[in-house]
């Protein structure tokens, strides 16, 4: 499927059913993948840049199996004149034997210190030929199950919210009835049980309740995946795994960078902390 914008829904499903392939009665496949995020890549800091390197060997070398990798957001920490750090990363994503994919986090929707990197220019380097695009939103389908990355970023603020648009986007793809996993940079829920009121503002997505209240109902919406926080935590919303896997950059030190590696087989969901 070519990247494009979003069309009719009708076609989309036709489109699912010609490419899933044949399988017998009780057999599921088995979706695996690796969550990264908060890598906050630097080219200020040349560690930065060697860890992102390495995880693309270990990628290449132990993880080439999998079906794709996902990139939460503060990818990169976007503060490098013109668009230097991005094409960075993207040449370094570019080099796995796997795809990736990436959505963006409040680094990139704040960029310092000139506006070159804005969500067009995301959107112009990193979305992919086989994603189906609607404004800053996406969707990948693979082995029957649906990724759904969306963006939760206020342009030039460290807090997040769902646009209308992308809540809309998100229930018409979920109307399909396929297991559907969601990407996004802000968690839903107040996990570290902080009480200072302007620490939640900027690390809670501000409309949770809403797209709890909208989105978390449809049956097949398995998983969601963040970050923005650093801290990792596995939490139950609903019927919903709602995973903020730690930042990559959290431990500071090289071969010790944490990320997740994540199997699904229909709805049952395996999951474990790693590092590269």
């Amino acid at each position: 499927m070519l990247r494009r914008d979003f069309f009719k829904l009708p076609l989309l499903s036709l489109l699912f059913s010609a490419s899933l392939p044949l399988l017998a009665k009780d057999e599921q496949p088995t979706l695996k993948f690796l969550h990264v995020t908060d890598s906050h890549m630097d080219l200020s800091m040349p560690q930065t840049v060697e860890w992102m390197e390495h995880l693309r060997d270990v990628v290449n070398t132990k993880f080439s199996h999998i079906d794709f990798v996902l990139f939460g957001g503060d990818n990169f920490n976007n503060t490098a004149p013109g668009d230097s750090d991005a094409k960075k990363f993207k040449e370094i994503i570019d080099s796995m034997r796997v795809p990736a994919y990436c959505v963006r986090g409040n680094k990139e929707s704040t960029p310092k210190p000139d506006p070159k990197i804005d969500a067009k220019e995301f959107r112009d380097l990193f979305f992919r030929d086989d994603m189906l695009v609607n404004g800053g939103d996406w969707m990948i389908h693979k082995k029957g199950y649906i990724v759904l990355g969306l963006d939760s970023t206020i342009e030039h603020s460290a807090a997040g919210r769902f646009k209308p648009e992308t809540i809309a986007f998100a229930k018409k793809i979920l109307d399909l009835g396929k297991p559907t996993i969601i990407l996004d940079h802000h968690p839903y829920l107040n996990y570290w049980g902080g009480s200072d009121p302007h620490d939640i503002h900027k690390y809670v997505l501000q409309n949770a309740q809403e797209v709890i209240a909208q989105l978390f109902t449809y049956p097949n919406l398995i998983l969601t995946l963040s970050g923005h926080k650093h801290i990792d935590n596995v939490s139950r919303i609903g019927h919903v795994t709602a995973i903020a896997t730690r930042a990559f950059k959290a431990a500071q030190m090289h071969n010790q960078n944490p990320m997740r590696y994540i199997e699904i087989t229909g709805t049952q969901i395996r999951h474990r902390l790693i590092t590269t």
